[in-house]
């Protein structure tokens, strides 16, 4: 098990590259796509310890925002769902 410190480092890591793909893809600022990400269901999950989500990368995490902003839930995401990929 990671200590808290790791867990908070790589978090902080994981906003700043989740802000950095919604800035690019909507066309906005780096600090407004922060303030989307800081303001979405996706980034509550991801600082909840019992969920574990700093485990997966920026770009999973960017496709559980995509999939909260499309359909207002990022359990709809392949990453949650544990889908089998054909």
């Amino acid at each position: 098990m990671l200590d808290k410190r790791l867990k908070e480092h790589m978090r902080h890591y994981i906003n700043a590259e989740v802000a950095t793909l919604i800035a690019e893809s909507r066309k906005i600022s780096s600090m407004d796509g922060l303030r989307v990400f800081l303001d979405s269901k996706t980034y509550r999950m991801l600082c909840d310890d019992e969920l574990d989500l700093w485990e997966f990368s920026p770009l999973a995490i960017y496709d559980m925002w995509e999939n909260e902003v499309r359909t207002g839930d990022p359990g709809n995401s392949l990453y949650l769902r544990g889908d089998e990929i054909e």
